[in-house]
């Protein structure tokens, strides 16, 4: 069982398909209480280096809780690097037991760094965070499909998005009184909400989603976003440079904010205006006001500091 130093996990709502390397050893255990405990067993004997699972839209969390308490140097991937790892190693079949082996050999090749799961109050806030985005994407789909419908249906659908906005309106207070209750988010709300451009939500999902805002230098964080531009060359060939990766619920949340800021935030306006009168096409400069925002923002919760244009100049 020692030389089971690598773990692969692949997790659906009914059962965790495992598989380790070397060795190439496989089991299967159910995903309830029963098949995690008897799974975690196993882990504490085997003694890995690495345990790799994939993000599958939450029946992914009560394992990854479960190994995060015991100590287990768990880490969970994007499922497309996964993926691109396997056809790499030319692997294109793709079944539950095929993906542990994968998830195992990535675990050994890759060794991922382990991340820290975030604690209980993170995870609670970001759950009223996704709830909130869940209901203005039912909003707009359900206004769409007023605009469409037939009269004898409009009055119905007009009072779901009435029931649906009042959902959201007490989310939003209740956000509101989760951040007041830790000293540590109120102080990050308040500095980043003092710059023209970013409400409640944006604060709200910069807290929950980057908490890395304020650590990191102005290009990691902005490599952490997904709004660092990559080169694309080859030989002397010049590409075009493009953002890549990225936590795209921040990336979005950006975007939203970035725009409103256009409009409210001076520094933001003067220097979108400045890039277009330079030929950049629009959505080029948009990126751009996205990058210096968040590098902004960065040097703002870092030094403690609440906006102040002139004291962030020699930051971005």
């Amino acid at each position: 069982m020692l030389q089971r130093r690598f773990i692969g996990i692949d997790v659906c709502k009914a059962r965790l398909d495992v598989a380790f390397r070397p060795g190439g050893d496989a089991l299967t255990v159910s995903n309830d209480a029963r098949g995690i405990a008897r799974l975690l067993k196993i882990v504490k004997s085997a003694e890995p280096e690495c345990i790799v699972l994939e993000a599958t839209g939450g029946f992914e969390l009560r394992l990854l809780e479960e190994l995060s308490a015991n100590s287990a140097p768990v880490v969970l991937v994007n499922p497309r690097q996964v993926r691109q790892f396997a056809r790499a190693s030319g692997r294109l079949a793709k079944t539950d037991t095929i993906d542990a082996a994968v998830l195992a050999h990535f675990a050994e090749v890759m060794q991922p760094s382990e991340r820290l799961l975030p604690d209980a109050k993170t995870r609670e806030l970001r759950a009223l965070l996704s709830r909130r985005r869940q209901l203005v994407e039912m909003i707009t789909a359900e206004t769409n499909r007023r605009t469409h419908a037939l009269e004898l249906v409009r009055q119905g659908i007009a009072v779901t998005i009435r029931c649906l906005r009042r959902q959201v309106a007490i989310l939003d207070r209740k956000l509101a009184a989760f951040i007041q209750q830790t000293p540590v988010w109120q102080r990050k709300a308040e500095l980043l909400r003092t710059t023209p451009g970013v409400g409640p939500i944006t604060s709200a999902t910069l807290i929950a989603q980057l908490p890395e805002l304020g650590t990191l230098n102005r290009k990691q964080i902005a490599a952490l976003v997904g709004v660092a531009p990559f080169n694309r060359d080859s030989g002397i060939m010049r590409g075009q440079r493009r953002i890549w990766g990225g936590r795209s619920q921040v990336r979005t949340v950006l975007y939203m904010c970035t725009v409103a800021a256009l409009g409210r935030n001076p520094v933001i306006h003067a220097f979108y205006q400045r890039l277009r009168a330079a030929g950049k096409p629009g959505h080029v400069a948009l990126v751009a006001c996205m990058h210096k925002l968040i590098i902004i923002l960065n040097a703002m919760l870092n030094q403690g500091t609440s906006w102040s244009p002139p004291l962030l100049a020699n930051q971005v």
